[in-house]
């Protein structure tokens, strides 16, 4: 199968990549572009670990082709943080303990970050609805709702 090549901006930096066209958005970005933080739970779409934004909206990577994003800013997991510290987003997931294992948290992060810059002052069933595409085997969801709310708060 041929290659094409496909021009992002991830997290700020403008890449080009070649690609084949039944690659998907989080093969390329862990894979070509290096970027682990996005993880691949279910690959079916349904778990939201796989969860970047693409043009600010949040997408499952593992069901968007990487020539779906040609042109496109991506932000995954890797991209929240600055020079100055965690987002106040992963900052407000430490101080709640909203992390367990882990896994979950990237897609989490994503999704709920695509919410805070929509809508900086969500209620909670706006919190739970932006957050109900994202399983997490590990919690009740409880400090994760508090976590978002908290980096709410403070923004």
């Amino acid at each position: 199968m041929d290659k094409v090549k496909i021009h992002l901006n991830v997290n700020g930096d403008d890449m080009d990549f070649d690609v084949q066209p039944n690659r998907t958005l989080l093969e390329l970005l862990r894979d070509l572009a290096g970027l682990t933080g996005t993880k691949e739970g279910c690959g079916m779409g349904v778990c939201g670990s796989c969860t970047v934004l693409m043009n600010d909206n949040p997408v499952r990577s593992c069901l968007t082709l990487a020539l779906e994003a040609e042109g496109s800013r991506i932000i995954t997991v890797e991209g929240l943080a600055t020079e100055d510290g965690p987002d106040p987003l992963q900052q407000a997931f430490i101080e709640h303990s909203a992390a367990q294992c882990g896994f979950c948290t990237p897609g989490m992060l994503m999704s709920a970050k695509a919410l805070l810059n929509e809508n900086p002052d969500p209620s909670e069933i706006e919190i739970r609805e932006a957050l109900s595409g994202n399983t997490c085997r590990c919690t009740g969801y409880a400090k994760i709702v508090e976590a978002v709310a908290g980096a709410a708060k403070k923004k």
